[in-house]
């Protein structure tokens, strides 16, 4: 493989060569781990760090070369001789911005995965609108549920990917506004 990663989706800033984008993967499976294939590519390419095409490659040299391994559920770890070579290269090689805007990435990827097993919700065609079913579980049982109508597509989908990031604040305000004392006897 050539030395030069594919630059096409990569913002200026991200990382371009193949042995960069290998030392972000060891990295950041060394820093944020547990993580999964899926949330390793959410990271970095919601932040135009790499390349998806250098991600995917880079991500299979890492086990063929003993960097990192996956497990049967999907899950990456690194090896001691992929933290050896983090340790000695991870900072000279790469950019702080790059190494935290991976991290805060990943982390955040890390978040969607746990409230979306809690927080569904589901977009559902109405007549001429949108309904999107939200509903919050907690051990197995619905603590929270309601149904918006919606105008369209775009507008279900916002409220769809809102509602999986902010449902327990929202859950927390109506709890609120349902038993807060008014002060009146």
């Amino acid at each position: 493989m050539a030395s030069n990663a594919f630059t096409s989706g990569v913002k200026p800033g991200g990382l371009t060569s193949s042995s960069e984008v290998r030392m972000l993967l060891c990295y950041l499976i060394k820093t944020a781990a547990p993580l999964t294939r899926q949330e390793i590519e959410q990271a970095l390419l919601s932040e135009q760090l790499v390349n998806y095409f250098e991600l995917a490659s880079n991500l299979s040299d890492l086990e063929a070369q003993g960097l990192a391994t996956v497990s049967e559920g999907g899950v990456y770890s690194i090896t001691p001789k992929g933290a050896a070579v983090t340790d000695e290269l991870g900072f000279d090689l790469l950019p702080r911005s790059v190494r935290e805007t991976a991290v805060r990435a990943a982390l955040r990827a890390q978040q969607w995965v746990r409230k979306s097993a809690q927080h569904k919700a589901e977009i559902e065609k109405a007549g001429e609108g949108y309904t999107v079913h939200c509903s919050i579980r907690e051990l197995g049982k619905p603590v929270f549920s309601m149904d918006l109508s919606l105008p369209d597509p775009f507008t279900a989908e916002m409220v769809k990917t809102a509602f999986v990031e902010k449902g327990d604040a929202l859950y927390a305000l109506v709890l609120n506004a349902l038993t807060e004392c008014s002060g009146k006897d």
